[in-house]
């Protein structure tokens, strides 16, 4: 194909390993679709060795600190010299995750160092950021050097998510976590008996607390410990299904940068949060139920088995690094569309459904939780739409006919929820943390609406005998849903409130959600005209940081914000989608205190990097995979490829430019080959007429639907060989802007004729809309804190 703006999208592209039928579960070495959108990728292609590039702070007695890191590569010639006092802060080109290592040139005086963490450069000191809720921050790492040469630290002490490394000896004695309590290793001989700082020692109940070695009175104390660093890198043990990191499987690429780095955050976000599942469970007292660890206050680790295989797709890098099922219906088709990891995801989903309860509930998430029935009723429900993501993309039908009766199982449940009221009754309060769930809500509702109507496909696919009769039930049930998210529309704000009790249209605490709302849209259980109408009132709300998530009072969450962006989407609101992913998504990268890499978890209303839902700011993850929306709301939404069968054997693409963009273009690859659209604003270099043009290529053997505008063109399954590349123009007569109303005519068009067209050069970006600050109220933030922590001792995390 040729649209002259998209020259690297050429037709003739060579066959792919995908093309060829390779299986999926071995990813490719090399990417799918090479072109310059690859130096957007995050990934390394060598992630056992990451180095940091540069200087973030030195403090103290430290050596070579200023000397700025050049070419990424420490290997220079510089050496750190650390004595006691002495800090260096070293800084990542990204968020990362693994294990450090430092070449140990030189060592005196029995010397350690202490190693700090954080993904923020608001908390890049000599103290780590938070994995738990137990202290505001980790304790630091107590990292013996005991010999010159390699130094790594142990493989338990794998730090999931991380930009900036603190490596410093402090002057006297300070709580660090050991690095060795866990383990059953035989006591170190160290050299006069002293090591470092306290050293946590499990044996059996006792615990052991060495001296420190400036306090020794035998030696002397003048004999000061240094140790001198001639190289310093990271092994990286996320996505181990990927021998290369940058092998992608799609990609995407417009006329916005910001667009372009948001797509590939997320991507990168997920890979990061890709782990191997003996290496997960960062909620230390949680896991002491069940591994009986000792751990003090502070302490942290990964080495916890949080499911079967080599590779698991989690909730985040850092942490809590665990299946969550809520994350799912944005990751699993985030994964899709970008690394194709479906081994990931089927492996989470196994863990699931290899713990369901014995009433066919789904645990609210996978292990180490699940043992006290904690349930969910909305995260239950995202299991069974991961299910459907998964199966769509990987074609897995011999998975989802072992696991149909379970699901069916999982169905029921949700279904003999739903009353008199045509509405879903809610029985637990669990969701994404956001209070106030409950009762006959609309979320839940909307949710179900969707499962139902994901699970007419999944009935057929798996070849459910009793699909008719079942199918006819479930499209009873969603009219009566239907019907019931209906009784909840308040006409004044265009929008559906939270539940029938306490937050409905007349109630004194009347709560319009972004989730449920979000819900209705996605799930189509609304008209065309109330939808777009929701999608405009959800656009209004929108603050200078984002979308606030007025259920959860001071809080934007880029989990429901995902929601919305679907929303959007789905009720045919692009240009609102895309506004919002450049001005939300585009704070979450190059905003104070974040990453410019990864995708936070939350953040206040202010725009401050605490997520409400902890007290402490430092324990937010910022690289969380339930954020992820925009990669793939823009190439399922503004691209427009959309699956309607496994793997893609029947499609349909509609591609929405926006008024934002001059020109979009990406695509992804399953088995059954490559998905690729591209289309431009152009202009006839003989006549001047503004066009638009569109390219649209996908696999052998496949059919569907193209629709553009108000074209639409099906594309038989005849018509598709090894290099299917359907083109279209579309005029405007007379010659005017591509957004005023005139004679449309969309025609198929040969590649020779491509070369008549170039940019259209007299397209302006809008002027994106001025949004108000956010306002915090610490009264409920505070109320907030109190009401976790109360649900904290009640052994809900």
């Amino acid at each position: 194909m040729r649209l002259t703006v998209a020259a690297t999208l050429l037709s003739g592209l060579p066959r792919t390993a995908a093309q060829d039928g390779v299986n999926f579960e071995a990813l490719p070495s090399d990417t799918i679709f090479p072109g310059p959108w690859e130096s957007n990728i995050r990934a390394p292609v060598n992630k056992s060795h990451i180095v940091p590039v540069k200087i973030f702070n030195f403090e103290g007695a430290a050596s070579g600190a200023a000397s700025v890191l050049q070419d990424a590569d420490i290997s220079s010639g510089i050496s750190w010299i650390i004595n006691p006092g002495g800090l260096v802060t070293f800084e990542f080109a990204e968020n990362i995750a693994g294990r450090a290592c430092f070449e140990i040139e030189s060592i005196k005086n029995d010397p350690y160092l202490v190693l700090a963490y954080s993904e923020s450069p608001f908390f890049a000191d000599n103290k780590p950021d938070a994995t738990n809720d137990q202290l505001a921050r980790d304790l630091p790492l107590l990292f013996p050097i005991t010999r010159t040469g390699l130094n790594c630290v142990a493989s338990g002490y794998n730090r999931g998510g991380f930009k900036y490394l603190t490596v410093y000896i402090p002057e006297e004695d300070i709580p660090t976590e050991s690095g060795m309590w866990h383990d059953s290793h035989t006591k170190p001989v160290r050299a006069h008996q002293k090591p470092a700082l306290p050293w946590y020692w499990s044996t059996g109940q006792k615990i052991l607390n060495w001296p420190h070695p400036l306090k020794d009175p035998k030696k002397n104390c003048t004999a000061e410990p240094s140790v001198t660093i001639s190289k310093l890198w990271v092994n990286c043990t996320s996505f181990p299904s990927m021998s290369n990191g940058k092998a992608y499987t799609g990609y995407f690429d417009s006329s916005s940068p910001l667009l372009n780095r948001v797509w590939y955050a997320g991507a990168w976000t997920l890979q990061l949060s890709t782990i191997d599942p003996k290496e997960g469970g960062s909620i230390i007292d949680f896991n002491r139920n069940f591994d009986h660890n000792t751990a003090p206050q502070g302490a942290w680790y990964s080495n916890y088995t949080i499911a079967s295989g080599s590779v698991v797709t989690t909730d985040g890098a850092k942490r809590d690094r665990m299946v969550w099922p809520g994350d799912m219906t944005i990751a699993v088709p985030g994964i899709a569309v970008s690394t194709y990891d479906m081994l990931a995801v089927r492996n989470a989903l196994n863990t699931i459904y290899a713990h369901q309860y014995g009433d066919g509930s789904m645990p609210y998430a996978g292990p180490p939780m699940g043992a006290f029935r904690e349930f969910s009723d909305t995260y239950h429900m995202h299991t069974l739409i991961g299910t459907y993501e998964y199966v769509l993309y990987s074609g897995d039908l011999a998975w989802l006919k072992d696991h149909w009766s379970a699901y069916r199982s999982a169905l029921d449940i949700s279904i003999a929820k739903v009353d008199e009221l045509n509405l879903m009754h809610v029985t637990s309060v669990l969701d994404w943390i956001r209070p106030g769930m409950g009762g006959h809500n609309v979320e839940a509702t909307a949710l179900l609406y969707e499962v139902l109507t994901n699970s007419l496909k999944l009935a057929e696919w798996a070849g459910d005998k009793k699909t008719k009769t079942d199918g006819e039930k479930w499209e009873d049930l969603r009219a009566r849903l239907s019907k019931g998210i209906s009784t909840l529309y308040c006409p004044s704000d265009n929008l559906f409130s939270d539940n029938r009790e306490e937050r409905s249209c007349t109630a004194p605490g009347k709560v319009t959600p972004q989730d449920g709302n979000s819900w209705v849209l996605i799930s189509k259980s609304t008209n065309v005209a109330q939808a777009y109408a929701a999608s405009e009132s959800l656009r209004k709300r929108w603050i200078k940081y984002g979308a606030p998530a007025v259920e959860f009072p001071n809080v934007i969450s880029p989990f429901a914000s995902s929601f919305e962006l679907l929303g959007h989407a789905s009720a045919g609101n692009h240009d609102a989608a895309v506004e919002l992913i450049e001005l939300m998504w585009g704070y979450m990268l190059n905003g104070p205190g974040m990453t410019n890499s990864t995708l936070i978890e939350g953040y206040r209303t202010d725009g401050y990097v605490q997520y409400p839902a902890y007290w402490s700011a430092a324990r937010n993850s910022h690289a969380h995979g339930w954020s992820a929306g925009p990669t793939t709301v823009l190439s399922q939404g503004i691209l427009g490829i959309e699956l309607l069968t496994p793997l893609g054997k029947t499609w349909k693409v509609e591609p929405h430019l926006t008024k934002w963009l001059s020109y979009a273009r990406g695509g992804f690859a399953t088995k059954l080959g490559k998905f690729e659209v591209a289309t431009s604003r152009l202009v006839s270099t003989s006549s001047g007429q503004k066009v638009e043009g569109l390219n649209v290529t996908v696999p052998a053997g496949t059919s569907g639907t193209v629709k553009w505008y108000e074209h639409e063109q099906t594309i038989s399954e005849m018509q598709t060989t090894d290099t299917s590349t359907f083109s279209f123009i579309r005029t405007l007569s007379p010659p005017l802007s591509a957004h005023t109303k005139g004679h449309i005519e969309v025609r198929s068009i040969g590649d020779e004729d491509w070369s008549k067209y170039v940019a259209d050069p007299d397209f302006v970006k809008p002027v994106a809309e001025e949004r108000p600050e956010g306002v915090v109220d610490w009264e409920v933030l505070e109320s907030l804190y109190v009401l976790n922590e109360q649900k904290y001792n009640a052994g809900r995390v």
